[in-house]
């Protein structure tokens, strides 16, 4: 069973703070602990949001509690009277995260039966040390990026099976394929999207992040390999161009990686274009429908391509392409 560090840092966190408040020689030490456990978030932009929303929900529910237990008492009734007037003002605050630790104080004012100065000075002392110790605490924040790599590794695994199968598909007419690799890109582009948010909310001063653009762009490229599916499916048996088209979806299956070597594939893909343009009119209805289909499918090969193109800025020189033939996308 893995601890995750959130797990770690309400282990480490809830004594600290207890213990702080002991030395204190606060009355409602234990609050403290509870305040850190409450306010322990699992980045850094949700951790300095929460601990504002929950400060000042803090400060409203004492003003709130000096209020009703000054004015009407120290009954249970009161309690709930106060949450229904105190509630409607954190949403108009937009503190709401900040309800659970407000209540805190708030029946610590309650149990106390009285509300003096000084008590109020304790209760504010256990709001800085339960909320600042698990900001401080939330300032260290795992690196996502072993994670981010090896959910684009995972994806371009995927993608060399989704490619290769489609090879053999258009060689061999193997039907035996089940697609499944296809939710399984879709289930990790979801997972890495959300690693991609948590890690931006970790870095505050960023507003981009280098694998959010990727994961989109392999987003787009897996929906057009959906739409190519059914066009492959219409190809003829073992036709020349078939075949050159299965030989090109195998090359391509053979070179995914992160890097941007599309420019080669495009080249190709034009040169695949010409010998389609050159072979003999269609002279049926259905040798008509076939190249109709293979000029799509060429279309939606060319758009895949394209992203990867614009994603970041070519790998390939000049020279190289003249040296060399193979390549990534």
């Amino acid at each position: 069973m893995k601890i995750g560090s959130r797990t770690i840092k309400t282990a480490i966190g809830t004594p600290i703070s207890v213990s702080i408040a002991q030395m204190l020689g606060l009355t409602n030490f234990v609050s403290a602990g509870i305040l850190t456990i409450l306010c322990i978030q699992p980045s850094r932009k949700r951790s300095v949001l929460s601990a504002w929303h929950r400060f000042l929900a803090c400060i409203v529910a004492a003003l709130f509690s000096i209020v009703f237990f000054g004015l009407i008492g120290y009954h249970p009734v009161v309690i709930g009277a106060m949450l229904i007037c105190f509630i409607p003002v954190t949403v108009m605050l937009k503190v709401t995260p900040g309800i659970a630790t407000s209540s805190v104080i708030i029946l610590n004012l309650f149990s106390a039966q009285t509300i003096s100065g000084s008590l109020l000075t304790e209760q504010f002392l256990l709001i800085v040390i339960g909320i600042g110790t698990a900001l401080l605490l939330n300032l260290y924040m795992p690196s996502m990026e072993k994670q981010l790599k090896q959910k684009q590794d995972e994806l371009e695994y995927y993608f060399q099976i989704i490619l290769n199968e489609i090879a053999l598909y258009i060689r061999d007419k193997n039907e035996n394929w089940s697609g499944k690799e296809l939710g399984i890109c879709e289930d990790i582009l979801q997972e890495a999207m959300d690693l991609v948010l948590l890690d931006k909310e970790n870095h505050l001063l960023r507003s981009e992040h280098p694998y959010r653009d990727y994961f989109v762009m392999r987003k787009k490229q897996l929906e057009l390999l959906e739409k190519m599916l059914p066009l492959v499916s219409r190809l003829p048996n073992r036709d020349s161009i078939s075949l050159k088209i299965a030989d090109f979806f195998e090359n391509l299956g053979d070179a995914v990686h992160p890097g941007n070597t599309a420019s080669l594939y495009l080249d190709k893909l034009e040169d695949l274009r010409r010998r389609f343009d050159a072979e003999d009119l269609p002279e049926t209805q259905e040798e008509f429908e076939t190249r109709a289909n293979l000029f799509r499918l060429l279309h939606e090969i060319e758009d895949y391509l394209l992203l990867k193109k614009k994603f970041k800025k070519s790998d390939v020189n000049e020279k190289k392409v003249k040296r060399k033939k193979t390549g990534a996308t």
